[in-house]
């Protein structure tokens, strides 16, 4: 039993931890998942609409104190600081994801919880049963704190070591949301190429079932025995056969489609996700790369994505001094290309050489090299 509490402690303390940091690689994204629950709320239960979406609007900040406190905490269980007050702050913790993977379940409100960011994809009733799972964690380890008596720091060496790691954390959440992702695991990440990820890795191949009489076989060709009748069919590669992009599309202000023009040639992508939020005060800076990309011998084309519509952007590109063409697209594959509003991206023949946050704008010469 020991042996059985110390091996649950051991797991429960890096599941936090390693929950926590994951989001903190990606604040924006996690902020993204927060905002799409109080959406839910506030529509489920209007009476507290205005609650929810005062919470909505504290997204990123709640984003950097969820995810800091859930490897803050992960860091207090294995050092066994304060090993009770730490558990009841895990068991809120788990009640509180519990619920809302239990909701997002049980309604089919949020596909993706967002328990592990982008890293691990789980479904509403995988991620429920994650946190079941923990809660039966939490319970061998909360039984057996006899077995956990040891404290490996307490007192004021105790306190240092809790604060430098608590400012640890909390720092990398906050230097990730003021620029971009550690470690990129969207489909627009550095290196992939947008246009193949745009097609299926292969071929759906399909399995049919058929009954004759009272016999049911399956075939992997379609039969030409007319006898048979169709009963169902299945496709045996959904992942390969699904392309991984989806929903890019791009459209000129007269509504054509203009997608290949980003996939071709070099070009210099600047993503205004949407003009309310947009960091203005970077423009100016903008505007003297892009004088000086149009002058490149790379021959690098400019152009401007944003959700925002027509007669608004329009405005907007004329305060900002914006001279590039610019086109449309869908406000989620924009925040799904770069976690930055404004931000960057570098392409040639549509695969991404580099990306660059509003804080991080480089110099023309960066551009170059990264073609």
């Amino acid at each position: 039993m020991r042996l059985f509490t110390r091996i649950c402690w051991a797991l429960l303390g890096i599941v936090f931890i390693f929950s926590g940091l994951i989001k903190l690689n990606d604040p924006v994204g996690t902020a993204i998942k927060l905002e799409e629950y109080f959406e839910v709320f506030a529509l489920d239960l209007p009476s507290l609409g205005g609650f929810f979406e005062w919470f909505k609007n504290q997204s990123r900040f709640l984003s950097i104190a969820l995810s800091s406190l859930e490897a803050i905490l992960g860091v207090a269980l294995l050092l066994r600081w304060y090993l009770r007050r730490t558990l009841y702050l895990l068991l809120a913790l788990l009640v509180f994801f519990g619920f809302l993977t239990f909701y997002s379940a049980a309604f089919n409100k949020v596909t993706d919880c967002g328990c592990f960011g982008d890293f691990v994809k789980l479904t509403p009733w995988t991620s429920f049963v994650k946190d079941m799972l923990l809660l039966v964690l939490w319970g061998v380890v909360f039984a057996g704190q006899r077995f956990l008596r040891h404290r490996f720091v307490q007192g004021t060496p105790g306190l240092m070591t809790m604060t430098f790691a608590s400012a640890l954390i909390i720092g990398i959440g906050v230097r990730a949301l003021g620029h971009l992702p550690y470690f990129d695991f969207l489909p627009y990440k550095v290196g992939n190429n947008i246009g193949q990820l745009m097609k299926p890795a292969a071929p759906a191949r399909y399995r049919y079932t058929f009954t004759r009489g009272a016999e049911t076989k399956e075939f992997d060709q379609f039969p030409t025995d007319s006898t048979w009748k169709y009963k169902a069919m299945t496709i045996l590669n959904p992942e390969e056969s699904r392309p991984v992009i989806t929903d890019l599309r791009l459209t000129d202000p007269e509504g054509n489609d203009a997608t290949q023009q980003m996939l071709t040639g070099n070009k210099l992508v600047l993503v205004v996700q949407n003009t309310n939020k947009t960091d203005r005060e970077r423009f100016e800076q903008l505007n003297e790369l892009f004088a000086a990309a149009a002058k490149s011998r790379k021959s690098i084309g400019v152009m401007t994505i944003t959700s925002t519509g027509a007669g608004k952007f329009d405005a907007f590109r004329h305060d900002m001094n914006l001279a590039t063409p610019y086109y449309f697209a869908d406000a989620t594959v924009l925040k799904t290309m770069i976690r930055a509003n404004p931000g960057l991206l570098v392409l040639h023949n549509g695969i991404v050489m580099a990306k660059y946050h509003y804080h991080d704008i480089p110099a023309l010469y960066q551009i170059e090299k990264a073609l």
